[in-house]
């Protein structure tokens, strides 16, 4: 990816209304990112940091923090726009929206939210989840919408019987912006399993759940509850007077702009890593941390560890989502960062972590007999349905910086490695493994860790830490150029390849021998010391 441009093709691209964003919703900020003609340039960015609140036993953020994070984020890129370019933002040539997938946003039919937004992070669902694997004969997540949305029906709740439609995060504020109704498929296939021969919900599974609800509270069908499917490049409205206002109050922006399919951050992390054809993966590091490999044949078994969903294209893909990502690692950092402000030597964020990952480079492969959890929520990969982060060591523990630091680091994918196995049993094979995420911004450390976890070199392309708000504006990219397009409609895959990451620069690092010892000596530690994580949550 290029950096910020400056010159007179970018300002004309801006004022001609040709350039394009993608606004992302993730778990600790929501990015805007505005491209150019070439995708691979990045023209000015936004954000804004925000964070889930634990209310009433679920993980939720309140929808006047969501309109006005997406307010503030587009804001902060405006103003960037106006700063660098000297000319405001007034027109775009296409838009598109991501977010955190999964979770529970129900609505009565005037449009009124009925109860909190419920967050992927719940894990409040396992009866419904349970019984759904078993009905659908699929893998359903405590996590995803339709576990939820089953759960409010076996208990009871009394908003059930009003609710008239069901969405996800980047559904509900893509209908703000353009008033439809619309999921793309990689978002929808986190509500309820897809069909990858029409890339649409499975009807026959539509259909045995719509049997199982009957004589119950829910008071219509899913096909009436959920919103319709569309596959990457599908026209998906376009920003409406009202959705204009809605994204900026200033009114400097002008309505028209095409939208692309609303899509989830497992798909734009696809899409931000060109890996959305088979036998190709990638790692999304925040929050969350996920692994999705594009399966060449359905898998031969259901499986706890993994669920089947789709890339924004509709091919199906195996995932293993593990609830606890970088958050712990993060809180580490910001006290070690505290630590140097207090002795009166200040560090910025990204050199806490430079200085604290070269310390963990250095340290013992196996992170001399630390054992560090980052469950700050139920990790189902692990079988904990609650968490608590721990550090944990023995007295003939190294306890250095270092060896505290990759245990964290290696904790990080602790769960993930528990999953992957479970798809390596499966036979599934994988070519290419590329990373993206903040994590990654330090060059080599991380990666070079993850390819221990793996045991598969790692790629990580320049655009790593841009992520999902440039992966969603270039499926905007992508939508515009099917549309305008006279010969063949082009595919997705071919489009990445051959117009986003032509040019891209990527480090590919294998797994160190030494290293990938000293990991697999962690995770035999790890799983045996699940018993202490257990015990913790049943006493704290």
């Amino acid at each position: 990816m290029s950096a910020l441009s400056s010159d007179d093709a970018a300002r004309a691209t801006i004022v001609e209304g040709r350039a394009v964003l993608g606004i992302e919703l993730g778990s600790t900020r929501i990015k805007a990112c505005l491209i150019g003609e070439d995708p691979s340039v990045v023209l000015a960015t936004g954000s804004h940091a925000w964070e889930s609140r634990f209310e009433d036993g679920r993980w939720t953020y309140a929808l006047d923090e969501v309109d006005a994070g997406l307010r503030s984020a587009y804001a902060d890129l405006a103003e960037e726009v106006r700063t660098h370019y000297g000319v405001p933002l007034t027109r775009l040539g296409g838009l598109g929206v991501s977010a955190m997938m999964h979770g529970y946003l129900a609505f009565d039919a005037a449009g009124e939210l009925l109860v909190p937004f419920r967050t992927w992070r719940n894990t409040s669902t396992g009866t419904a989840a349970a019984e759904l694997t078993a009905l659908l004969g699929v893998n359903i997540p405590l996590r995803w919408s339709i576990a939820h949305l089953h759960q409010a029906v076996l208990d009871a709740e009394p908003h059930v019987p009003a609710v008239a439609a069901v969405t996800t995060l980047a559904g509900y504020v893509h209908e703000r912006l353009t008033g439809r109704r619309v999921l793309g498929v990689g978002d929808a296939s986190g509500m309820f399993p897809i069909d990858p021969a029409t890339r649409d919900y499975d009807q026959a599974l539509v259909d045995r759940y719509d049997a199982r609800a009957a004589g119950t509270a829910l008071p219509a069908g899913l096909r009436v509850l959920l919103p319709e499917v569309l596959v990457a490049g599908a026209d998906a409205g376009s920003l409406t007077a009202a959705g204009a206002a809605y994204l900026d109050p200033t009114g400097a922006l002008a309505p028209g702009a095409p939208a692309c399919p609303p899509e989830g951050d497992a798909g734009t992390g696809m899409v931000a890593t060109a890996a959305v054809a088979p036998r190709t993966g990638n790692v999304s590091a925040g929050t969350s941390i996920f692994a999705m490999v594009v399966l060449e044949a359905p898998l031969t078994a259901v499986h706890d560890e993994l669920d089947v969903v789709a890339t924004p294209a509709g091919d199906p893909v195996a995932m293993v989502h593990c609830n606890n990502g970088a958050a712990e690692l993060a809180a580490w950092a910001g006290l070690f960062g505290r630590f140097a402000e207090a002795a009166g030597t200040p560090l910025d964020a990204d050199r806490v972590f430079e200085v604290l990952l070269a310390e963990a480079s250095a340290a013992e492969p196996d992170a001399g007999g630390v054992l560090a959890y980052n469950h700050l929520a139920g990790e189902p990969v692990a079988g904990l349905l609650d968490g608590r982060p721990l550090v944990v060591r023995s007295p003939d523990s190294t306890f250095t910086l270092g060896t505290l630091l990759r245990a964290h680091v290696y904790g990080m994918f602790g769960a993930l490695a528990l999953g992957m196995r479970v798809l390596a049993e499966e036979g599934v094979g994988i070519d290419l493994m590329s990373a993206h995420g903040g994590v990654f911004r330090t060059a080599g450390v991380v990666q070079r860790m993850l390819a221990a976890a793996l045991g598969a070199p790692v790629s990580v392309a320049e655009t790593a830490s841009e992520g999902g708000a440039w992966g969603i504006a270039v499926l905007a990219a992508f939508a515009a150029e099917r549309r305008a397009s006279d010969g063949p409609t082009p595919d997705l895959a071919d489009y990445l390849r051959r117009v986003v990451f032509a040019d891209a620069s990527t480090l590919t690092v294998a797994p160190d021998p030494a290293e990938q010892a000293g990991f697999a000596a962690y995770l035999h530690r790890y799983e045996a010391g699940l018993a202490i994580e257990r015990a913790a949550v049943a006493s704290l």
